[in-house]
């Protein structure tokens, strides 16, 4: 058993006389769960609780408790009449919205397989890439950073792992243009050779990034890894780019050391600016595979871009 899922769905099949609906089960398996509780915890404590404290006068916070005033003489009638009277608005709210009440819970009304879950989640080494934190400490959730109604697709290179506060703060209504830059994607050079590569010479690709062997090599298996999007350098790169282009970096790296090439060390390398040595004006990230003794001393590595400080 790798995780209570299953003696919980037994338990509430065995309580329903062996049978149970998709729903029954899956509001079982939320009972069990704590992270949901967190997340509704903080809703009360940052959101409705503040409103109805703060901004409505109505609630008073003692630690964890909340105290309704007003409500130490009320008759067991006028309780429930007031009952009643929240059920009945929840109703309209309900009749007017539907199932939007709830899209913040639904990341962005799709779903993402768990194998994906994990392989985002593992990427970030189990902690929000917003603010740090440790999935120990609070839940995480796979968020799309280009959310799916501005356009952002299910690419690994478009999700990233964050903790239910910093996802519940984003949302999918950043002050950006989402919708702009989803086109600038699309964005490529009619004079720029790494926007006119052949093809024929690709030699693997993601959603956002190509690989190329370089046509001057420094040594066999030289790859440089390339933005499909037109973009000067590194630095004018976006984040699913900079996912995408080290999830290139990983796979061709696995690639290149399964060639039987005694391949035993790399360095990656990027030059940004013409002080750095940068030529064409397309960002692209050096892959260069090393092998024991292909120099005479390879202490320093890229510090050898300045070539008396390589050694120290």
């Amino acid at each position: 058993m790798s995780h209570i899922y299953q003696p919980v769905m037994l338990r509430e099949l065995l309580i329903n006389d062996g049978r149970a609906t998709v729903n029954q089960i899956a509001k079982a398996l939320l009972g069990r769960d704590a992270s949901q509780i967190e997340y509704y915890e903080a809703i009360v404590k940052n959101m409705v609780g503040k409103v109805l404290t703060k901004n409505r006068g109505l609630t008073e916070r003692s630690g964890d408790e909340y105290f309704l005033k007003g409500t130490s003489g009320l008759a067991p009638d006028e309780r429930r009449a007031l009952i009643v009277m929240c059920e009945e608005k929840i109703e309209q709210y309900l009749e007017k919205r539907g199932d939007t009440v709830w899209e913040h819970r639904t990341k962005s009304a799709g779903y993402i397989s768990g194998t994906i879950r994990y392989d985002v989640l593992k990427r970030a080494k189990f902690r929000c890439e917003l603010c740090g934190i440790s999935a120990g400490d609070r839940a995480l959730e796979v968020d799309h950073i280009v959310p799916r109604n501005w356009q952002g697709t299910d690419d690994p290179s478009n999700l990233q792992a964050l903790c239910y506060s910093c996802n519940a703060m984003k949302r999918d209504r950043d002050s950006e243009d989402f919708r702009h830059v989803a086109d600038s994607y699309d964005h490529r050079d009619h004079d720029c050779i790494f926007c006119n590569v052949p093809k024929t010479m690709i030699v693997m690709q993601n959603e956002l990034c190509f690989a190329v062997r370089d046509n001057f090599p420094v040594t066999e298996m030289h790859t440089l890894v390339i933005p499909k999007r037109h973009t000067p350098d590194y630095f004018s790169l976006y984040q699913p780019e900079l996912n995408a282009a080290n999830s290139l970096i990983a796979s061709l790296r696995s690639d290149i050391m399964g060639s039987g090439q005694r391949v035993d060390g790399f360095n990656i390398g990027i030059n940004a600016g013409n002080s750095a040595g940068q030529t064409i004006f397309h960002c692209h990230i050096h892959l260069i595979p090393r092998r024991s003794g292909d120099v005479e001393n390879p202490r320093g590595g890229v510090r050898g871009v300045i070539p008396h400080r390589q050694t120290y």
